[in-house]
């Protein structure tokens, strides 16, 4: 059921692990089928390197297992996944990491500006889902209005996740988000060491809002 979907979700995981964004066996994607409803999802406690299509797990929308084909349990945090398709319905992707620098923002309670044109991939603004315990339905209550705004939130003291309806895209996301974390991090240290006392200042919804590809470029014919 749904192997392709299985295929998808690991290979996700995997290149999410080899570029960095979470630790061999830290966090958890899903993909979700518009025509089932149905979910695949990453198991519990299996390292990346062992993940095997046939250890993804099918759900429900509302956490039944309706297939696993090996003797594993779904993420612990799959409410929050669920979670996030109910409050998205035009999500069909979720992804969730562990990025260094932005998992550091979200251990320190501080949302992320929009402080390039790069936000723009996930609506301007990293925004904070406040702290819950992992694998709690409190936890998956937390993401609800900051996904309402933006395509990424961080849970505080926890990590990043971000949602399309395409799963490369959702993991693009989060990779922007980690990218916009370490730049803005770095811009925070440049300020401190100038004795600035103001941070970077985060771009307007303004201009974010008019921003769009330059029409005066032309492709050049051969």
């Amino acid at each position: 059921m749904l192997e392709s979907y299985k295929k998808k979700v690991v290979e996700i995981a995997k290149k999410a692990s080899s570029i960095g964004l979470c630790l061999d066996g830290s966090g958890n994607f899903s993909m979700r089928d518009p025509e089932t409803g149905y979910i695949a999802i990453t198991p519990s406690k299996i390292a990346r390197d062992e993940l095997s299509y046939r250890d993804i797990v099918i759900v429900d929308i509302d956490a039944q297992i309706i297939e696993r084909k090996s003797d594993v349990l779904p993420t612990s945090e799959i409410l929050v996944h669920l979670e996030a398709y109910k409050t998205r319905p035009d999500v069909h992707a979720v992804a969730h990491t562990h990025s260094a620098f932005a998992t550091s923002f979200a251990i320190a309670g501080k949302e992320i500006p929009g402080v390039v044109y790069e936000a723009l991939a996930y609506g301007g603004k990293v925004p904070l889902a406040k702290y819950a315990i992992p694998g709690t339905v409190e936890l998956s209550k937390t993401i609800i209005e900051p996904l309402k705004n933006a395509d990424a939130c961080l849970m505080e003291k926890h990590g990043v996740l971000a949602v399309d309806k395409d799963i490369d895209v959702a993991l693009t996301k989060a990779i922007y988000v980690e990218e916009v974390a370490q730049m803005y991090y770095r811009s925070l240290m440049i300020s401190k060491a100038l004795n600035d006392a103001q941070a970077p200042q985060a771009i307007s919804d303004e201009d974010f809002s008019v921003w769009q590809y330059p029409t005066q470029v032309k492709a050049v014919e051969a």
